[in-house]
C-alpha cells in the first residue's frame, strides 16, 4: 500500500533584495543628473591670470618746431631739387627760380620723356610703395592721397635734380644773363615746401585759440608753379628737438607734479615713447608740453595729432568685466562671534524660536570682513533669527544691518562660491583686483565668466 505524502506548502515572506535596491539606486543618481544636465545652462568660465591695464588718456596735441621760413627773392617760376621732408646739408641746392620760364620748360621737357628715370629711383619708389602697402589699413584710406604726393613730389624732384646735368649749359647761359637763380641752404636741416601760419608758434607765446584745428589749412608748394618775390619758397627746420603742448585738466597737472617723463604713444601709428615735460599755466588753464628728442621725421608733415598719455599702470589680477556681480550679505557685528569647541572658525550662538528657546552653535561662512563686522549669508541664518553675544543676555536680530559686496563666483569646486574682489583698476573689458586678500579670488582660480547668471551653491555644467 502506497504511502500517502503529507506535503505542507508555507508562504514565504517578502524578502529585500539588496542588489536591486542598489542598482535601483544608481539608476535614479544617474537620470537625475542626466536631467540636471540636459536642463541646466551651461557656465563658461574663465581662468585668473596675473596682468596689466594702463590708465590711459587720449588728446589733441599741437606740434611745435624750429621753423624758418625762406623766401624768393625773384619772381618767376619755381623748380625744387631735393624731395620734401627730406634733409638738406649747407651749400646743397633746394631750388630755382627761372624769371623768364625757359629753363623750366626745358627741365619739364626732359622730365616728361621719362629719360633722366634712373634705375635707383625705380627701386626706391618700389620699396616706398611697398612699405606703405604692408602697413597700410583701411580706416586710415585719407592717407592714400598724401602718400601718392609724397611719391610724385619726390619723383619730381629727382628727375629735376639730374635734369641739371642734363641742362647745364641752358643753365649758365641763363644765370648769366640773370633769368635763372638757384637757392642753396644756408643751414643744415629738413626741408618742408609748405606753410600753415604756425612758423613762429613757440611754447612761451602760443595762444589757446590755436588749439582750434577745425579751420586749419596748409598751403603747398610745388615745382613749376609761379612764385613772386619775398612769397615763401619752402621752410628749414633745423632742430631735431621739437614740442607737443596738449591742454590738460588741473587735476592731471597736479598729479603730474610728482613725474620726471610720462610714457606717450601716437595713436595714428601707435608709436611709443618717454619724453620729459613741463606745465604751463595760460589763462587760468594748464598745458603739459612734452620735450621730444627724437622722431621728428615720423611726424613732420603734421601740425595737429592725437596722442595718448599713458599716466598709470596697475597690476594685479586680470578678470574680464563680465564677470563681477554684486551680492547682498547680513553684517554681524564681531563681538556676537565666539570659538566654537570643536573649530577655531567664528561661531555663532542662535537661539530657538520654540518655547525653550534653546541655543545651537552654527559656523556660518565667512565671504569679508571689517574691522568690525563680519559678512555671512542666509545659507545658515534667516533674516529675523536671533543670535545671542556669548556669557550675556545681550541679543541681535540678523537682517538688521546689511551690505553689498562686489565680487564674482569661484567655481574651482564644481558649484558656485562668492568671492570678493578688491578693485584697483578698470577699463571697459577688464578690471585688475587686488592679490592676496583673505576672502577674495585667487591666482588660476576659474571663476563664472558671466556673473549675472550664477546664485550661490549653484551646481557648474561646463
Amino acid at each position: 500500500m502506497a504511502r500517502k505524502n503529507n506535503i505542507v506548502k508555507f508562504r514565504h515572506g517578502f524578502s529585500l533584495n539588496i542588489g536591486f535596491i542598489v542598482f535601483f539606486v544608481i539608476i535614479i543618481y544617474v537620470i537625475f543628473h542626466i536631467f540636471t544636465y540636459i536642463t541646466s545652462k551651461p557656465v563658461s568660465e574663465y581662468e585668473v591670470r596675473q596682468g596689466t591695464i594702463a590708465t590711459n588718456n587720449v588728446y589733441k596735441g599741437l606740434i611745435l618746431r624750429s621753423e624758418t621760413i625762406i623766401y624768393a627773392q625773384q619772381d618767376g617760376y619755381i623748380n625744387y631739387f631735393v624731395a620734401n621732408d627730406s634733409k638738406v646739408g649747407v651749400g646743397n641746392p633746394v631750388f630755382s627760380v627761372d624769371t623768364d620760364g625757359s629753363v623750366s620748360d626745358q627741365i619739364q621737357a626732359v622730365n616728361e620723356n621719362g629719360s633722366n628715370i634712373t634705375p635707383e629711383m625705380i627701386s626706391e619708389t618700389i620699396s616706398s610703395i611697398n612699405n606703405f602697402t604692408s602697413s597700410y589699413s583701411e580706416n586710415d584710406f585719407s592717407k592714400v592721397y598724401s602718400f601718392k604726393n609724397k611719391i610724385n613730389s619726390t619723383l619730381i624732384q629727382s628727375m629735376n635734380q639730374n635734369a641739371l646735368n642734363t641742362l647745364a649749359d641752358a643753365i649758365n647761359t641763363a644765370e648769366s644773363n640773370s633769368t635763372f637763380y638757384m637757392y642753396n641752404a644756408a643751414d643744415s636741416g629738413i626741408v618742408h615746401f609748405g606753410t600753415d601760419g604756425y612758423e613762429e608758434v613757440t611754447p612761451d607765446n602760443f595762444t589757446i585759440d590755436q588749439f582750434n584745428n577745425s579751420n586749419y589749412e596748409q598751403k603747398v608748394f610745388n615745382s613749376s608753379e609761379k612764385i613772386g618775390q619775398l612769397d615763401p619758397a619752402f621752410k628749414l627746420i633745423t632742430s631735431e628737438n621739437w614740442d607737443i603742448l596738449i591742454n590738460i585738466s588741473d587735476t592731471l597737472a597736479q598729479d603730474l607734479n610728482e613725474k620726471n617723463y610720462v610714457t606717450i604713444r601716437f595713436c595714428d601709428d601707435d608709436y611709443t615713447t618717454n619724453a620729459g615735460f613741463s606745465i604751463i599755466k595760460k589763462d587760468g588753464q594748464y598745458f603739459i608740453d612734452l620735450k621730444m628728442k627724437n622722431s621728428l621725421i615720423r611726424y613732420i608733415d603734421e601740425r595737429f595729432t592725437n596722442v595718448e598719455l599713458v599716466l598709470d599702470s596697475q597690476s594685479g589680477l586680470k578678470i574680464p568685466n563680465s564677470a563681477i556681480t554684486k551680492k547682498e550679505f547680513f553684517t554681524i557685528p564681531k563681538k556676537y562671534f565666539t570659538e566654537g569647541k570643536d573649530s577655531s572658525s567664528p561661531c555663532l550662538m542662535k537661539k530657538a524660536s520654540d518655547k525653550d528657546n534653546s541655543i545651537s552653535v552654527i559656523t556660518p561662512t565667512i565671504f569679508f570682513s571689517t574691522d568690525d563686522y563680519y559678512y555671512i549669508d542666509d545659507e545658515d541664518v534667516s533674516k529675523g533669527d536671533t543670535i545671542v553675544l556669548s556669557d550675556s543676555s545681550e541679543t541681535y536680530t540678523i537682517g538688521t544691518d546689511t551690505d553689498e559686496l562686489t565680487g564674482v563666483y569661484n567655481i574651482n569646486k564644481g558649484y558656485a562660491v562668492f568671492k570678493q574682489i578688491n578693485i584697483l583698476s578698470q577699463n571697459d573689458d577688464y578690471t585688475i583686483v587686488e592679490t592676496g586678500t583673505t576672502y577674495g579670488v585667487a591666482l588660476y582660480d576659474h571663476i563664472a565668466l558671466d556673473g549675472s547668471s550664477v546664485v550661490e551653491n549653484q551646481t557648474i555644467t561646463k
